[in-house]
């Protein structure tokens, strides 16, 4: 059974009312991530990302949905507790509502981890199950909705498994984004990507490549800042 929290060197995250804990997808997106002033986290569950954001980023002001009514108040909880809790204000909203009760706001960064299993058998548990699937949050919807808030300049940030990719890049593309990052992650240098780290921009743009062996010197120095035991 996963711990009821999870102690990071500036923040601890409460995760007993959430469905999903904290895990390593969670935390490589906040720690690779870009910023900026203003950011959105997408689903954002514990709130994880969000603070990690808020700890990266000094001037960063955060906004973080999420549709789980009992996620918001953990989030909110981990938020109130942490030192960062002037600059990030969670809400109990879907991504498909906000983009459409916020026409004029847009942000400098967007950063998701969000629900990837699209044909595959569902949890018994119903919140996990829409933390987990598709169904209340598409690829479409999730790329759609960000491109709208995006800012010109600014940089769509997400996790995705490896065999999630290539239906994601390709809404994301629909939508009319252009890749700008793309980051695979290995457990070990021998075994094929189990995940994918992707940034999107609106407009065209040399597309950075890069690799991340978890365990690595190169992982140990990304997640420094947040891990105890690092």
């Amino acid at each position: 059974m996963a711990n009821d929290y999870f102690q990071f060197k500036r923040f601890i995250i409460h995760q007993d009312l959430c469905a999903m804990k904290v895990g390593t997808d969670g935390t490589l997106l906040g720690a690779w991530a870009r910023g900026g002033h203003r950011v959105l986290d997408i689903g954002t569950g514990t709130g994880l990302i969000a603070l990690m954001m808020a700890q990266r980023f000094d001037d960063a002001l955060v906004d973080a949905i999420d549709l789980d009514d009992e996620a918001c108040i953990q989030a909110r909880q981990n938020v109130a507790e942490s030192p960062y809790s002037d600059r990030i204000k969670i809400l109990n909203k879907s991504l498909q509502t906000f983009s459409n009760i916020m026409p004029d706001e847009t942000y400098d960064a967007i950063v998701s981890n969000p629900p990837y299993f699209r044909h595959s058998l569902k949890a018994p548990d119903a919140r996990r199950s829409v933390a987990r699937h598709t169904d209340t949050l598409s690829y479409k919807d999730l790329t759609n909705c960000s491109f709208k808030l995006l800012s010109e300049n600014g940089e769509f940030s997400i996790v995705i498994p490896f065999d999630c990719r290539e239906k994601l890049e390709e809404e994301a593309i629909l939508s009319g984004f252009f890749p700008s990052r793309v980051c695979a992650v290995r457990t070990t240098r021998k075994k094929p990507p189990k995940r994918y780290l992707l940034a999107f921009k609106k407009n065209p743009t040399t597309v950075q490549v890069e690799e991340l062996i978890l365990d690595s010197e190169e992982y140990k120095i990304l997640m420094k800042d947040f891990y105890l035991y690092l």
